[in-house]
């Protein structure tokens, strides 16, 4: 079975990015929170991934 990525409606804390990449990877959507902070700490980078990401996936229904 094939499965979407999403932005998550339950796992959000801002626009359910993190939520929804961890739910299609099956790992904590703490960790990639994390890994995204890091990215944004790291090199400035991470903010406009994640206003990417925001805009390209879809919300799950």
């Amino acid at each position: 079975m094939y499965k979407k990525l999403c932005r998550s409606k339950k796992e959000r804390i801002i626009a359910g990015v993190c939520g929804g990449i961890g739910t299609y990877l099956n790992i904590d959507p703490t960790l990639i929170r994390l890994l995204w902070i890091f990215l944004i700490f790291l090199s400035g980078g991470g903010i406009l991934a994640y206003f990417i990401a925001w805009l390209i996936i879809p919300e799950e229904r």
